[in-house]
Formats: structure tokens, sequence, C-alpha cells
């Protein structure tokens, strides 16, 4: 790992995205899903997912999380997934958010997958961090 203990600890945060695309007549099915709602159980595993992610990347510094969040939010194509994660801390959080991203992505799919074998996971990527040293970044996405 880097060794990141000369560097201060400042407040970090960090958004992802991701998008499930799922055709429309799957869709329809996700209210009456057997195995539960998909969008709940979702959104708990990428919280889950955010707070494991030093287990699940090798190299990456385990952190003590302030704040993690996931918001999963049914679409007329399929489902995007936001994901938030924040610290205070000496390095950033940047791979918490798109753990968590793609966690809660990757359980849409297993969720639904028996009603469309066509699902894709697709747009991972990291939507904003701010603090540290290398300073804020924001993407400029359009979502149309």
């Amino acid at each position: 790992m880097v060794d990141v203990s000369a560097k201060p600890e400042t407040r970090r945060t960090a958004r992802a995205h991701a998008f499930v695309r799922i055709r429309p007549a799957a869709l329809q099915k996700v209210p009456n899903n057997p195995k539960g709602n998909p969008l709940e159980i979702a959104r708990i595993a990428g919280i889950s997912a955010a707070k494991r992610t030093s287990e699940l990347i090798p190299l990456c510094h385990p952190l003590m999380l302030t704040h993690a969040d996931v918001e999963v939010t049914l679409e007329a194509e399929g489902v995007r997934i936001v994901a938030s994660a924040a610290t205070t801390a000496q390095t950033g959080v940047e791979m918490e958010a798109l753990t968590a991203a793609s966690v809660a992505a990757l359980t849409v799919y297993d969720m639904l997958k028996a009603l469309d074998k066509s699902i894709e996971i697709q747009d991972l990527y990291l939507l904003e961090k701010t603090g540290g040293k290398s300073g804020d970044f924001h993407r400029k996405v359009n979502h149309d």
C-alpha cells in the first residue's frame, strides 16, 4: 500500500454512478419480483460493500467511513445507481463509492436475472470527489 502517514487528515467525499439496463418487459415485473424488492436489497448491498472495500480491492487502505449511502432509482430503461461515501482520513473514498455502485448494480442483476438474461451493467464511473491534495473533481454528465 502507498504510505499516507505524512498526509493530513481531511474531510473527503466521493460519489459514483452505475446504470443497469433492463428490458421494459422485465422492468414491469420488478414490483412483483419473487426474490423481493431488488432496489432496496441493492441499496443495502452497496452500503455493505462500501464498508468492506479494503477486503475486496488489493492494496486499498481500510477506512473508517463516516457516511455511506446508495440511491437506487427505477427509470424507463433500467435502474440508475448513485453511491456516496465520506470520511475524515489521509486518503480518499473514491474506491468505496465505486465499489458500492458496482455491487449495487450486481445485486440488481442477481435479483432480476430470472426475468431478463440480457441485463447490462453500464456506465460505472466516478461522479465527483472532494478533499485531499489533488483537490475536487466533478464530472459533467448528461443522463438524457
